[in-house]
């Protein structure tokens, strides 16, 4: 090769040039080089800096045409020559050298050689870069399926744009009453402090430029960023942070959170439309014991006869349950004091157990949360 380059180069010195880059970046391949090693070599025989910036593999870099590495975060210029890694791509190499008249034969070959060598080294050392993610319901499914084998599971988070690769990434599943099962991205970038919960939105999204970059799969409406319930949001249980492999865990968890959730309406006051598994702690335990259709037990029965029997009483006993004092109840309920105690009085009658006291608060409490579990089937049943 070299001598064909010399022989070349005296007849057309361009020609020769080109079969001289041609062999240069055969022996860098046969050698296994690295990317710096690459682009190095494109500066240096092009006598000008050259830069990669592969995107999807989140890989920049750029060398002087001394050999030394300079990195820049500034944008190419659009006259600059520029190849793309694959055939159609969008340009990830270019050459420093400004001018109108396009790349030279000798830059044109620069590229085209350096870009395959790049190409070579990427597809070898980081995998070939993903596919565009897509929001398909199937693979979701795919990726909770506790039976489905786990690189089955791995290759459907990865088309689902899910980051497979970074040990520290952690996703959510969520459960929603009558839709699909959505999953949603708990970590944040480096260097950024985590909150407690995700965001959740219509249809698969990213958030960048100071925000969690997060990705939703088909999240359901009325969920704020902080994973308080928005007006009229969807009932909806959310599993804890995992990582990819674990996420059936988190499935099952969020159908258990979807169990303990509540539409707000006149028959289920006071609940939260979205419970985050991890807010219920041992609570969840009570999941396994009261199951739908079954029998109730004596407590949520006392408590269905009482709400038979006033249209203030589900939502007056739910206050008294979930609030600090009975003072808070009353405001809750918007009631004066007094109106209050008569109304506790009645239900007291009505239930058979007083509720002004720690240990009838605490049984009222558990009263209505097992109403709740019995009123609300989980997602696999």
């Amino acid at each position: 090769m070299k001598e064909l380059a010399g022989r070349l180069a005296a007849v057309d010195p361009d020609a020769g040039a080109a079969v001289a880059v041609i062999a240069y970046f055969d022996r860098l391949a046969e050698a296994r080089a690295g990317l710096e090693a690459l682009v190095r070599g494109a500066a240096v025989l092009a006598g000008c800096a050259a830069r990669l910036a592969d995107e999807e593999r989140r890989v920049r870099l750029r060398v002087e045409p001394d050999g030394r590495r300079k990195d820049s975060e500034g944008a190419p210029e659009p006259g600059w020559p520029c190849a793309p890694l694959v055939p159609g791509g969008p340009p990830a190499l270019w050459l420093e050298r400004a001018g109108d008249a396009g790349p030279s034969v000798v830059d044109a070959v620069i590229l085209e050689r350096a870009s395959a060598a790049v190409r070579s080294v990427l597809d070898r050392t980081r995998g070939r870069a993903p596919a565009p993610p897509v929001d398909d319901p199937a693979l979701v499914e795919t990726v909770l399926d506790a039976d489905a084998p786990l690189p089955a599971r791995l290759y459907a988070a990865r088309r689902l744009g899910l980051d497979t690769t970074d040990p520290a990434s952690r996703f959510r599943a969520v459960a929603v009453a009558d839709g699909p099962p959505r999953i949603l991205t708990d970590g944040l970038p480096r260097g950024v402090a985590d909150g407690p919960h995700g965001l959740m939105a219509d249809a698969p999204q990213r958030i960048v430029g100071g925000s969690p970059q997060q990705i939703v799969v088909g999240g359901p409406r009325g969920i704020a960023a902080d994973g308080r319930p928005a007006p009229s949001a969807e009932r909806a249980g959310v599993g804890p942070a995992v990582a990819v492999a674990d996420l059936p865990e988190s499935w099952a968890a969020a159908r258990t959170a979807l169990r303990f959730s509540s539409d707000g309406g006149a028959q289920e006051p006071g609940g939260r439309p979205v419970v985050h598994s991890d807010d219920l702690g041992g609570v969840a335990l009570l999941a396994g014991l009261v199951v739908p259709g079954a029998e109730p037990a004596p407590d949520v029965r006392a408590v269905e006869a009482a709400a038979a029997d006033a249209p203030w009483m589900l939502r007056t006993l739910h206050a008294v349950a979930s609030t600090a004092s009975l003072r808070a109840a009353a405001v809750e309920v918007n009631v004066h004091h007094s109106t209050l105690q008569d109304r506790l009085t009645h239900a007291e009658h009505l239930l058979g157990w007083p509720v002004r006291t720690p240990q009838g608060r605490f049984r009222l409490h558990l009263a209505l949360t097992m109403r709740q579990l019995m009123r609300n089937r989980s997602t696999d049943q």
